[in-house]
Parts: C-alpha cells; structure tokens; sequence
C-alpha cells in the first residue's frame, strides 16, 4: 500500500500544461542517436557473444580465460539489453515512419532474439488511462497484493521461457500456417511479451496478421539454421553455442525481469485508476545513470516520466527529468516518482506483498 501522503497527493491534480510547457522543444526523435546507438550496441553484443565460443577454443590452457568468458557474458548481456530494449521506443515511434530502423532492428535483433516487433504491439494498452492496471493490460500484475511467492516465480521463469519462445516459433507457427483455425487462439493467448499470463490479445487486422507471419516465417527459418548448423554441419550432437545462447537469454530475462518489478508500484487491485493514482503507481530512477542506464537501458530507468509524456524520445528523457524536477512545485506529484535505488524498490515490493498476506490470514 501507498503510504497516506502518496494516498492524499493521488487526489491532487496534475499541472500537464505547466509540464509541457517545460519540456515542448523535445519531442523530436534523432534518427542519428537511434540508428548510432542500437548498432553499436547489437555488433559489440554480436562480438562479445561469440568470443564466448571462441575463447576457450583459442587459449584453453590460459589462467585467465574464465575470467575472459566472464567479462564476455556481462557485456553481452548488457549489449544485447539495451539493443533489445529498442522494441520499446519502436512502438513509441509515429507509425509509418522510421520504416528503415524498424526493418534493421528486426532483422539484426528481434528475429534473433526471438522476440519480433509484433509481439510488443499491445504494450499501448498499458499507457491507455482506462486500461492500465486492469485484466486489459498484460503488463500489469498486483504484486503489492499477491503472495511475495508470486515475485520469486516471476524471476525463475527466465529458466523455461526460453523453450517457450523455441516451441511458440519452431513449432506452433507452422501449426498456424497449415492449420489456420489455431491462429486465434495463438494470437489471443501466445502471440504477446507480457507480465500477465491470463491476458488475451484482442488486435486482428489483416494488415496486422501479414506483419505477424512474415515476422514468424523468419524466426522459423532462423531456428532452422540455428539447430541445423550445430546439430548437422558440425555434427555435434550439443553444440556449445546452444548453452552460450541459453546462459545469454537467462542473463537478458533475469535482467529485464528486476527492471520490470521496478518500473511500477504495483499496488493496483484490478479496477480503474485515475490519472494521479497510474503516475504515483510508476517511477523514475534518476540517480547513478553509470548503472541504472546498464539495466534500465533506452529510457526504461524514467519509467513514471514515460508514462507522463509516452511519445517522447528516450534520449530526451534525462533532460526532461531535470527540466521538471527543477520547474514543477515542490508539492507536485512527479517529485514522488522519484525512487533511489532499483534494489531499494524490490525490497518495498516485497514488503508489501509479505504485508498483505499477513494482513488477509488476520481476517
């Protein structure tokens, strides 16, 4: 629960015009800082994962080739994130335009992840006032209400996802393409990157369901090459960059997953929020960018800003921050949005939860 301040400051309205006014000249994305940074940051994660297969075949009997491969793995987790992490602003973009950043992203990144653009469509349910923190927003869960138990097994999932993500485009895709009566029910509840497991996708235009097959047709003839290559060509039987890509995809959910629990308060119950009571559920984490930029990449660390002002560009969003952390009054909701730390979050998540279900075995 939100401490009684929080409480009674939901109930206060909040100045968007004096906000806009502060932040007006910053809503144009840069295409040099997008294509710049997502492609240094797929090459040098696409270098870093394969000096992990290389390593140990080149200098085996050096002392310091674990450490190697260590420092291999933090940086390609942290690259491929904060690549990864362009699918978020892709949804943010004006349609129909930056069509080029959109082609190269899934093509060096999502078809290679196994998480292509289409997935994310429904992600604007989640910023629609009526929506957010109810059965229609799949990014939504009350954990502040659920069994801490919840939490743990939200992050050890990262260890069967990606068997998922294999089975859901290796083998369900082509069920959908010879069996058409399964794509709706694969559509509605497989087709979604979400937080919720019991939500159901509801978009179907044709236009949408082109962009749906072509998108799985290539993480389908991906998958083949990617099993083909190592299990025939090679003649192995296990091929190593199967377990690198494994450890890899762990690292990316496990990661992703702390950055999700953070992103929210998670106090909602399931009914409709107002404005005020969605922001104050939110936050931002302004302080050491050396290491919150590492997990919460691509604007994802001001989380309760993007909420306020959705469309504007994750690079934009640090000066935005300092710009209405210093123009807004001292009383204004946003100051509240302001968290410390990551860690500090999750240890309050999980009190609250542990809170909670106290409080219901009282009754």
């Amino acid at each position: 629960m939100l401490n009684m301040e929080t409480q009674q400051a939901s109930t206060k309205p909040f100045g968007f015009r004096e906000a806009r006014t502060l932040i007006g000249d910053l809503n144009q994305p840069n295409p040099w800082i997008y294509w710049s940074d997502f492609l240094v940051s797929i090459i040098i994660g696409h270098i870093t994962f394969h000096l992990m297969y290389y390593l140990p075949k080149w200098y085996a009997t050096s002392t310091g080739m674990i450490l190697a491969v260590s420092l291999c793995y933090v940086i390609t987790v942290t690259a491929y994130m904060r690549a990864l992490m362009f699918i978020h602003e892709l949804v943010h973009l004006p349609k129909g335009k930056y069509l080029g950043f959109r082609f190269v992203w899934n093509a060096l990144c999502g078809i290679f992840f196994l998480v292509p653009s289409f997935l994310y469509y429904p992600h604007v349910d989640h910023h629609r006032r009526k929506h957010y923190g109810t059965e229609h927003d799949g990014e939504y869960l009350s954990l502040s209400h659920r069994s801490p138990w919840l939490i743990v097994g939200f992050i050890v999932q990262a260890l069967l996802i990606p068997f998922l993500a294999v089975a859901r485009f290796l083998i369900i895709s082509p069920i959908c393409w010879f069996l058409p009566g399964a794509r709706h029910w694969v559509h509605r509840h497989a087709s979604t990157m979400l937080v919720d497991p019991f939500y159901e996708r509801t978009d179907r235009s044709p236009k949408l369901m082109r962009t749906v097959v072509i998108q799985e047709f290539f993480c389908f003839v991906w998958l083949l090459w990617f099993f083909v290559r190592g299990g025939i060509m090679r003649g192995e039987s296990l091929d190593p960059i199967w377990l690198i890509a494994y450890a890899v995809a762990v690292g990316l959910l496990i990661l992703n997953e702390l950055r999700t629990l953070g992103a929210h308060r998670w106090t909602n119950e399931g009914g409709e929020m107002s404005f005020e009571e969605q922001f104050l559920d939110t936050l931002n984490y302004p302080y050491r960018p050396w290491i919150t930029e590492l997990w919460g990449p691509i604007g994802t660390r001001y989380h309760a800003l993007h909420h306020l002002f959705p469309r504007l560009p994750y690079h934009n969003l640090g000066k935005a921050h300092r710009r209405l952390v210093a123009g807004l009054p001292p009383d204004s909701i946003y100051h509240q949005t302001i968290a410390k730390s990551l860690t500090s979050e999750i240890v309050s998540l999980w009190r609250r939860s542990s809170g909670s279900v106290a409080e219901r075995s009282e009754l």
